[in-house]
């Protein structure tokens, strides 16, 4: 996505970005790249002291980044890197969230920096052109993997494919009936499913894992090589919310007694309507079977 033009009237640090940017191409990337980052940091001064609005501030973010698009397009199709432009790569990389707990599923990796195989299992035939990192559910900055294995040492980033967003027919028929006070942009999409594999954990990493974040145990299966492939042998579903409530002495029953006392209580104070008490409490004991992970 192209920056917004900055007018000849606009913050002179605007000025400056905006006309980095522009002038970015094979000679003058590295100095570009020096630039932009100064003025990102006179830029942070300035709304500090007040003399840079909040919107300018913004602006400065958007020509911030465009210029390192910019940037990393021409490394893209560069035999040298230069060595102050190594980092690059590192901070533009996308973080793709990942369905499982890492402090569940692969403690050593938070622990001793253990490496484990990670890659993609479909979409094989395609170049993977991402480079990102993974990042896990849990509401902790440490659940992240930032190590992977390489041929010989170990890289900061792992190759993988953009994700493809899954259009419906209703997001067709929007889309086809666009007007300029309903752009594409506001229209809910999400995106078809991509999976991958982390190879060598297993038991021993779930058991030392236990029930960190209230994750619990995930679903396995046990998968036996045939001649002509595999087949499904087993399959050992994983815990359910009220199970792992349990755990920690949450009474599912009296939970949801809880819930619905509120939803009565909102009832007669016309804060809800009976439709909405009755997907309300559906909707929590529904929860309270699944899957503590994303289905």
């Amino acid at each position: 996505e192209e920056p917004e033009v900055v007018e000849k009237d606009e913050h002179l640090i605007l000025q400056n970005l905006y006309e980095t940017y522009q002038s970015i191409n094979k000679n003058n990337y590295q100095e570009a790249y020096h630039d932009a980052i100064q003025f990102k940091e006179e830029s942070i001064s300035l709304f500090n002291f007040g003399y840079l609005s909040i919107s300018d501030r913004a602006k400065v973010e958007q020509l911030y980044w465009g210029c390192f698009r910019k940037i990393q397009e021409i490394l893209k199709g560069s035999e040298y890197i230069p060595d102050d432009l190594e980092e690059l790569e590192k901070i533009m990389a996308s973080i793709y969230y990942i369905n499982l707990s890492v402090f569940q599923s692969a403690p050593d990796s938070w622990a001793i920096n253990q490496l484990f195989p990670i890659m993609p299992i479909h979409r094989l035939n395609e170049e993977p052109t991402e480079r990102a990192i993974l990042a896990d559910l849990t509401c902790d900055s440490d659940g992240k993997i930032e190590q992977f294995i390489d041929l010989r040492d170990v890289k900061s980033l792992l190759e993988l494919h953009p994700l493809q967003i899954q259009v419906s027919k209703k997001y067709s028929e929007d889309f086809a009936s666009q007007t300029l006070e309903n752009s594409p942009k506001e229209i809910a999409s999400n995106f078809q499913p991509y999976y991958l594999a982390m190879f060598l954990g297993g038991a021993y990493q779930e058991i030392m894992g236990n029930l960190h974040n209230l994750f619990g145990d995930v679903n396995v299966l046990h998968i036996k090589l045939t001649p002509s492939g595999y087949k499904i042998e087993h399959v050992v579903k994983g815990d359910t919310m009220t199970e792992v409530l349990n755990y920690v002495q949450y009474n599912s029953d009296g939970l949801v007694e809880s819930i619905r006392r509120q939803t009565e209580q909102a009832l007669q104070e016309e804060k809800i309507t009976i439709k909405e008490s009755r997907m309300l409490l559906q909707n929590y004991e529904n929860s309270l079977s699944s899957y503590t992970y994303l289905i």
